[in-house]
């Protein structure tokens, strides 16, 4: 019974995500012109989700010793230049992540 429910739950919750991600094509589908205001959510969110998301994983940093902050700075460095070098966030996560695990 508990499995059943289980595949219950899933299939709910594929359901409702299929259906939230097909939503923006069926409501701007055809020759609909995208409002300014989601164009404009469009090119600014992106970034700012970004931002908050490097304030929020940095943010319980200890500059106590260089040992508390060194590898949270230099895995931060490793991302912004391999992106800048290569343009591709696959490989600069890995490398970062590669980079303060090491570290660590």
């Amino acid at each position: 019974m508990l499995m059943n429910r289980s595949v219950l739950i899933v299939a709910v919750m594929a359901i409702v995500t299929i259906i939230l991600r097909f939503i923006p094509f069926i409501i701007f589908s055809g020759n609909k012109k995208t409002p300014k205001l989601v164009a404009y959510l469009g090119d600014v969110l992106p970034s700012s989700v970004m931002a908050m998301l490097v304030v929020y994983c940095l943010k319980g940093i200890s500059f106590t010793s260089t040992m508390a902050f060194l590898p949270y700075i230099a895995a931060s460095a490793v991302v912004v230049l391999s992106y800048i070098w290569k343009r591709n966030t696959l490989l600069s996560i890995v490398l970062g992540t590669a980079c303060f695990m090491i570290m660590v």
